[in-house]
């Protein structure tokens, strides 16, 4: 398989993640490289790297583990592509899969890892075992998470165009002279207390954030909309509660936590009058001197529409009236305050 990722600052070297999260049984991975991405499947001539694991080139990864290559030298582009092949000698038995990629990867028989074009490949819209992607630069000043749900996912933004608003903002980083790594945790349907889409954001949050390479800032965003859609939306409290328990065990390891406000969703299929309040309480609390956070995103006043509130301006919606379209992902990064990063 080969899967393209789109990175946020260009370095010198790389090394991948590979996860059997979910798996059930053993993972073996064999013949893995990285390489820079020509588009359409195909790679970069010259750019092709073998990556190895713990100087092995084949690796087996147990139920419920990730393994992290050997890094590699490659130059590796500023918010370009890079293509991460693998071949699974054996089958796998569950996939740990991102179902929403917004991106198209590329599955074909036998291992064509190191082929410049896969031959008779498949088309996936989803990632594979391929946790993450590591980039060292040695001007980095950090990295920055951006946890959440499907707005942060970038369900609704035009596919294979980079248009996801954790994109969006590593563009204005980079224009600002900042080298700050932005690494996407958005899961659509996630949500903050309940398993469901990938595990809750309580449950997932020292994996998918304390323990990402280089983090010092976190921004929490979308995930408590998804609690509050649908007929059994929680009280605004328990929502409160897990956020404040997610700013603890951020300072506790030296990040800040920067709080997004919510959205509106009305017009969506699980909007509710009680949905709504909660999500007045939540950006109430957000916006509170009280809250804890280091800082506030005000993704709700750069969406909604100033004459009904709790919906989007018809220009950033959609047209399901949960998710923004482009424009609205512009919007969200154009809020983040770039002072945030130093």
């Amino acid at each position: 398989m080969r899967q393209i990722v789109h990175t946020s600052i260009g370095g010198t070297a790389a090394r991948v993640r590979i996860s059997n999260q979910y798996g059930t049984s053993p993972l073996t991975i064999a013949d893995v490289r990285v390489a820079v991405a020509a588009g359409g499947g195909r790679i970069t001539a010259g750019t092709d790297h073998a990556l190895t694991f713990g100087g092995a080139a084949t690796a087996t990864v147990q139920p419920g583990r990730s393994l992290l290559s050997d890094p590699v030298s490659l130059a590796v582009p500023a918010r370009g592509d890079l293509a991460v092949s693998l071949y699974l000698p054996d089958a796998a038995a569950h996939a740990t899969e991102h179902s929403v990629a917004t991106r198209t990867n590329y599955v074909a028989a036998g291992d064509q890892s190191g082929a410049a074009s896969m031959r008779a490949a498949q088309t996936r819209n989803s990632y594979y075992f391929l946790a993450g992607v590591d980039v060292m630069n040695s001007r980095a000043t950090g990295a920055v998470v951006t946890f959440g749900a499907s707005i942060t996912d970038g369900t609704a933004s035009t596919y294979d165009a980079d248009r996801r608003w954790p994109d969006l903002l590593s563009q204005r980083l980079a224009a600002s002279g900042r080298t700050v790594g932005v690494l996407n945790a958005g899961i659509s349907g996630n949500q903050l207390l309940q398993d469901g889409q990938g595990e809750s954001a309580l449950k997932r949050f020292d994996r998918d954030v304390l323990q990402q390479t280089g983090v010092r800032w976190v921004i929490f965003s979308d995930d408590p909309i998804n609690d509050l859609s649908g007929p059994n939306a929680p009280p605004a409290s328990e929502l409160i509660n897990a956020m404040s328990q997610l700013i603890a065990r951020a300072h506790a390891a030296g990040i800040k936590f920067y709080c997004s406000t919510l959205t509106p969703f009305q017009g969506s299929s699980g909007w509710s009058p009680k949905g709504e309040q909660g999500r007045d309480a939540v950006n109430a609390f957000i916006r509170s001197a009280a809250s804890g956070c280091d800082g506030v995103i005000d993704q709700d006043t750069a969406t909604h529409d100033p004459a009904a509130p709790t919906r989007y301006r018809p220009a950033v919606d959609s047209g399901d009236h949960l998710h923004p379209n482009d424009r609205g992902m512009q919007d969200i990064a154009d809020a983040v305050p770039l002072n945030l990063f130093g």
